[in-house]
């Protein structure tokens, strides 16, 4: 059983004001709220379109902020456990992205 939460956070225009593959400005709310959820024994996956070195320019920026993840564009391996396996899609309770929007908003735009 899993007694944590799970939030998936994004990093271009969600944890850094950037303009992609640049680095920017931190979006220090969202940061220190992520750290505080952390230390309560939750969880936090790095969910970006990042690959190689621009990936990596953005997980050393977060821990230049104090933000560590427990899993990185990938489940925690204690979801992986529980499934028996490690779906493309991330398990999480939250989704935190700048694109994100909720389905129920979606319908009042195209009704």
């Amino acid at each position: 059983m899993i007694d944590f939460k799970i939030i998936a956070v994004d990093f271009d225009g969600t944890l850094c004001f950037s303009n992609w593959p640049e680095l920017g400005d931190p979006n220090s709310v969202l940061i220190s709220y992520l750290k505080e959820w952390k230390k309560q024994g939750n969880k936090l996956i790095l969910w970006t379109c990042r690959a190689g070195d621009p990936l990596e320019n953005a997980i050393s920026w977060c821990k230049e902020y104090g933000l560590e993840f427990d899993a990185i564009n990938d489940n925690l391996p204690e979801i992986v456990s529980l499934y028996g396996n490690n779906s493309r899609k991330i398990t999480c309770d939250y989704y935190i992205d700048d694109r994100a929007c909720l389905p129920e908003d979606m319908i009042k735009t195209i009704a």
